[in-house]
């Protein structure tokens, strides 16, 4: 395969600064109340914070689900996402080995559901809900944006979502999910667990990010590498592809925000025209 190989400079025009004030809101719980009440580590695990605008309506919503390997981790709102005209969600999800595959993907996707049902009272735009994470918040992202049956649950079709940013994530299955089953990291698999199963034409615009590919964990350039051209040659005509060179697999977040939020931009605009 022809390398795909970016070489960035970070000096990316993205969102203004804006003299703007926004609210945050804790420890939502994306689960209904029966669920919560009928399992404590859901009751605990499955909540939410909420950054958002004031005094503005339709603005874009970044979903950002954290990293960690899904054995680890909390939500964060990034502070490069702040004060940049846009919601921020930051998303908790139950962890392995506490539960195994697919629960925190449904998790991913109970949160998404929660942000396509409520963001508009917020005075965000239901059209404008963006998809994305870092490592495993970004195989969680991808995962909840291909295989359309994890929102259909909640009567929600993936293709609403406005794009899917993942940041370093898994395409193949992911390494924990396999360790669930007793297989070893460098077994490789394509099942019902990995994004490159998923695969399809129809999908929401796709934007992969990766670290530089001899810095990067194991094989991930490569595996993005291998998703941006079999959704090409499904006929997937808004897959974009970076490698990130210079950066390492935790290093590589801090240049990708530009090029998030410079993807916000361009189909915001193409959603006004």
């Amino acid at each position: 395969m022809k390398k795909f190989l970016i070489f960035l400079f970070i000096t990316i025009i993205s969102y203004p600064l804006f003299s703007q004030e926004y609210q945050t809101i804790s420890n939502l719980h994306y689960y209904d109340e029966q669920t919560n009440k009928s399992d404590a580590y859901i009751n605990e695990r499955c909540v939410l914070d909420i950054y958002v605008p004031k005094n503005i309506k339709n603005f874009p919503t970044i979903i950002w689900f954290h990293g960690g390997g899904l054995t680890g981790g909390q939500k964060d709102i990034p502070e490069e996402l702040k004060n940049k005209g846009v919601a921020v969600i930051g998303v908790n999800y139950r962890l392995s080995p506490k539960v195994n595959a697919p629960k925190y993907i449904e998790d991913a996707a109970a949160a998404t559901a929660w942000v396509f049902k409520n963001i508009k009272k917020y005075g965000g735009s239901e059209k404008l809900i963006f998809i994305t994470g870092h490592s495993a918040g970004g195989y969680l992202a991808i995962m909840v944006g291909l295989d359309k049956s994890y929102l259909n649950k909640y009567k929600i079709d993936a293709n609403q979502l406005a794009g899917i940013i993942p940041f370093s994530g898994q395409m193949i299955s992911h390494f924990t999910t396999r360790k669930e089953k007793g297989i070893d990291e460098l077994d490789a698999r394509i099942d019902d667990m990995a994004p490159l199963h998923f695969i399809r034409s129809d999908a929401p615009p796709l934007l992969l990010i990766t670290g530089d590919r001899e810095k990067e964990l194991l094989g991930r350039y490569e595996e993005n590498a291998y998703m941006w051209r079999m959704m090409k040659l499904k006929g997937h005509k808004e897959t974009v592809l970076y490698e990130l060179d210079g950066f390492d697999h935790g290093g590589m977040a801090h240049p990708a925000f530009p090029l998030l939020l410079n993807e916000i931009k361009r189909v915001e605009k193409l959603k006004k025209n």
